[in-house]
């Protein structure tokens, strides 16, 4: 079954220095664009991290300091990123928990200005495991009967994932082919930051999920405790969660 888009998609996968959100680099992207009439385009980087690879990560993947030492940075190749996703929703194998949070610090570091507006993801690893739970080789085995070579690279990775998507669609009716609905299905929790620190309660109000303060909406606290904002302004939080903070600070202020 061939994907029904209204707008272009791109898969996506990242190699990575590690898994921390906020301190860890790409050393590696991996996209693949559909358009709406069928047209594909694909595109991979090796990218210089500009800190070091953690031996522990090159056994993952397979790439070291020295094979990304003259490559560009992040930093260089941010314009061209942006160039291929800005119209495009975005689909990934757990790439709403990891892939999707990196890339926006990636790109908010490089001063693109990147959200999830106009934009919706669907997470591939969500649809298999809430139907399988098992990795993306078995995923690749159980839904396409294939083995997946080059596992850990971005390319092969990506590729992966796009099958493993389509076969999805052909072996749940129930599954809707249709984007938008796709996103829905795999969004685990309503969460107004990528890194899940604001999240939204049952009214929809924006409620932290951390700290003294989890639970409680955001809006209040920053009313009634204005440093709490500035302390996480300048302690180690990722990038978009400051950004989202930012905002309903600035949304409460235009309100009064």
């Amino acid at each position: 079954m061939e994907l029904i888009l209204k707008k272009p998609i791109c898969f996506f996968d990242l190699e990575t220095t590690g898994i921390d959100v906020a301190k860890d680099r790409i050393v590696e992207i991996a996209i693949f664009k559909l358009f709406p009439n069928g047209n594909r385009e694909s595109k991979t980087w090796l990218v210089n991290p500009t800190i070091p690879i953690p031996p522990q990560s090159t056994a993952i993947h397979g790439i070291s300091n020295e094979k990304v030492a003259n490559e560009p940075t992040f930093a260089a190749l941010a314009s061209q990123v942006y160039a291929m996703i800005k119209d495009s929703d975005l689909a990934g194998y757990n790439s709403d928990r990891f892939d999707i949070p990196l890339l926006a610090e990636e790109l908010l570091r490089a001063g693109v200005d990147f959200d999830m507006k106009n934009r919706v993801s669907v997470d591939v690893q969500t649809i298999f495991h809430k139907k399988e739970e098992r990795t993306l080789s078995a995923a690749l085995k159980f839904y396409c009967g294939q083995n997946l070579e080059n596992a850990h690279s971005a390319e092969a990775d990506t590729m992966a994932t796009f099958e493993i998507m389509k076969a999805q669609l052909d072996r749940y009716p129930e599954l809707e082919n249709d984007v938008k609905w796709l996103s829905e299905f795999t969004t685990r929790k309503k969460i107004a930051d990528f890194a899940g620190m604001i999240a939204f309660d049952k009214d929809n109000n924006e409620i932290f999920t951390f700290g003294k303060h989890k639970g409680l909406k955001v809006e209040a606290i920053l009313e009634s405790e204005p440093g709490y904002f500035s302390w996480i302004q300048n302690a180690d939080f990722p990038l978009y969660t400051k950004k989202v903070l930012t905002a309903i600070k600035l949304r409460k202020l235009n309100t009064k």
